[in-house]
């Protein structure tokens, strides 16, 4: 069948991934008007994360979708419940696009509600790292972090953001983080993807360097250790059921992009499958629009 021949499979832009249960609720959070709807869509979400469990991976996707698609829900449910600890995490996360500030305190009186849950920690990283703040204070909520989830994907991304040249590190800093992370993370933990997010995201700091670096970016994928980076995933990623998180879906179309990127039509050719047709934002939407530049790799 090919991969755009029913509905299911048509490239579209999902936030929730592959997550249907998070998909239905947000669906029915964006639809929800007035005082009487909208504590129904509370009890969704608040029956939806205390499925999630001690699925601290999960748990994080859940959040953040929720908190971008109804942060008026989130303010809402705090001011009903102002204990509560999902209530907490969830306006918490919310105020991480408008004031770091507010979010950081959030943050802290979520993780105190909540002493076992990771997913406050990540959003004080994500609030430290707009703040621009030291490595000093990240490093302290980095260790509660690694503490409660050793291999948390969100959080190893905040990081990676943190130490890029744009920000607050470098060449060097990133370099020496990857090499110490690919010496001891497991084949398929949910961070598995740094390596190829950080090998993808030099790859566009050279398209857009403009001069020799521009020219210079259709060699990134030949060069060493490219060429194997992209083959362990394809060995370890690709199998069904090896990569389980909840964010696997967009990893795995991270690979789509970056083997097409680099040539390997075949290569990507089998991978493309795999993504069910779901597209993220990033890093397909670097030169257009997202859903048209992942309908036309995926056809090449």
């Amino acid at each position: 069948m090919a991969l755009f021949g029913n509905r299911r499979d048509r490239a579209r832009l999902a936030p929730e991934l592959d997550d249907a249960a998070l998909g239905r609720v947000v669906r029915g959070v964006l639809s929800s008007r007035g005082a009487g709807p909208q504590d129904l869509a509370i009890a969704r979400v608040e029956q939806l994360l205390k499925e999630t469990g001690t699925d601290w991976d999960r748990r994080c996707h859940r959040v953040a979708v929720l908190a971008r698609a109804a942060p008026a829900l989130a303010r809402g449910w705090r001011s009903r419940r102002p204990h509560d600890p999902d209530a907490l995490v969830l306006h918490a996360w919310s105020e991480l696009a408008e004031d770091p500030w507010a979010a950081l305190a959030a943050c802290r009186l979520a993780a105190a509600a909540h002493p076992a849950d990771p997913t406050p920690w990540v959003g004080a990283l994500a609030a430290l790292r707009q703040l621009r703040r030291t490595r000093a204070e990240l490093a302290s909520v980095w260790q509660e972090i690694t503490a409660r989830d050793s291999w948390h994907r969100e959080a190893h991304l905040q990081i990676l953001g943190y130490l890029s040249p744009e920000e607050q590190g470098s060449q060097a800093a990133l370099r020496e983080f990857l090499d110490d992370l690919v010496a001891v993370i497991p084949p398929g933990a949910p961070a598995a993807c740094l390596p190829l997010t950080a090998a993808v995201r030099q790859y566009h700091r050279d398209l857009g360097g403009g001069g020799i670096r521009a020219l210079g970016a259709s060699r990134h994928w030949s060069q060493p250790p490219m060429p194997a980076l992209l083959d362990q995933a394809l060995t370890q990623w690709l199998p069904p059921g090896r990569l389980r998180h909840a964010a696997a879906v967009a990893d795995l179309g991270l690979l789509a992009y970056a083997l097409a990127r680099a040539g390997r039509r075949d290569d990507a050719a089998t991978v493309f499958p795999a993504t069910g047709g779901l597209v993220t934002a990033w890093p397909w939407g670097y030169d257009g629009d997202p859903v048209e530049r992942y309908t036309y790799w995926s056809r090449v």
